[in-house]
């Protein structure tokens, strides 16, 4: 990571991991093979995060690789839920777990349903 993601003491200021964890859904999105700017631009709909929860175990410092594993925990009419576990990519240690839900939004951010668009790029979730 970069020093300016860290506090004076070479460790990550905390909100830096929300920050991770954006870009790790964002590339899962692309991975479904939908980007999120294409989504929002041809859908009119937006994703608003509505809920986040993170657990830190360990400290990142300044200059240590970082991993952010993504998943897809759950998705609803609305909503949709992304696990994700930042390791340190060279020593596999275990820095935080968080989980974010995240809710469909037109442009006035009233909630409204998920995309087609978007619910069809998903991978089928387990009963």
């Amino acid at each position: 990571m970069r020093y300016a993601e860290t506090d004076q003491m070479g460790v990550v200021y905390h909100a830096n991991y929300l920050v991770w964890c954006e870009i790790g859904r964002t590339e899962l999105i692309r991975t479904f093979g939908v980007s999120y700017a294409d989504l929002e631009r041809t859908t009119g709909v937006g994703l608003a995060v509505a809920e986040a929860s993170v657990r830190y175990h360990a400290s990142a410092r300044y200059d240590d690789p970082i991993r952010v594993a993504t998943s897809l925990a759950e998705v609803r009419s609305r909503t949709i839920t992304f696990d994700y576990l930042i390791t340190n990519a060279a020593s596999d240690t275990r820095l935080v777990t968080a989980r974010t839900t995240l809710v469909g939004v037109d442009r006035d951010g009233r909630p409204v349903r998920l995309p087609p668009e978007l619910r069809a790029t998903l991978p089928p979730m387990g009963d």
